[in-house]
């Protein structure tokens, strides 16, 4: 059998096939489509759009007076949402070159700020979500999903289990520490937008 190191990946070559993921992510991105302000005329942008969902969904829904912007540093996957909006022919989505910790676009130039689960992947989530307030108009609308700490328990808890019953103590420990970087407390991301200077109105 090939083994893998890490920095032997290519992602590129799962691309295509990461348009399965909205089997699982689909529900969470639904739901954040549910929550927004509807209206003519806006600027929006989605952080980590992967493949392009929910950027195109949300690009038909808010109409061709909207400029829908999306900033993911995946190239490949750029590429791939590229090609649907060709397909479908949706106009009024612009890239953005960059990461959420520093979008290039000016302060208070948005109406609506959106990620389904890509803030989970920043690098610096402070700063992501800094930037986010920054580029936010007075009166503008954060919508994200999100994993918590309570996230997928069943399949950590699993996972676990396996590992200690191989001696693996030191994964079991990288797990953990997985998990609170990237799925952080429901408290915990509600103080973190707080001190970016938003305001939380529903969870």
């Amino acid at each position: 059998m090939k083994k893998y190191r890490p920095d032997q990946y290519d992602l590129t070559e799962f691309v295509p096939y990461y348009d399965e993921v909205p089997l699982w992510s689909a529900p969470f991105g639904l739901r954040l489509l549910e929550q927004i302000n509807y209206r003519k005329s806006i600027k929006a942008l989605d952080i980590g759009f992967g493949n392009g969902f929910p950027l195109t969904e949300l690009a038909m829904r808010l109409g061709e007076t909207s400029a829908v912007y999306g900033i993911d540093p995946w190239k490949a996957a750029t590429d791939r949402a590229k090609q649907k909006l060709r397909y479908y022919g949706i106009e009024n989505v612009f890239f953005l070159e960059g990461v959420a910790e520093g979008i290039p676009l000016p302060d208070q130039s948005l109406d609506l700020v959106v990620s389904n689960n890509g803030l989970n992947n920043v690098e610096d989530l402070q700063k992501a979500l800094s930037e986010c307030s920054r580029v936010l108009r007075k009166g503008g609308q954060l919508v994200i999903t999100l994993n918590t700490d309570k996230s997928m328990m069943e399949f950590y808890s699993t996972l676990e289990e396996v590992l200690l019953e191989r001696k693996m103590k030191r994964e079991v420990e990288k797990m953990h520490q997985h998990i609170y970087e990237k799925r952080r407390p429901e408290a915990e991301w509600v103080e973190m937008l707080q001190e970016a200077g938003l305001t939380v109105n529903s969870l």
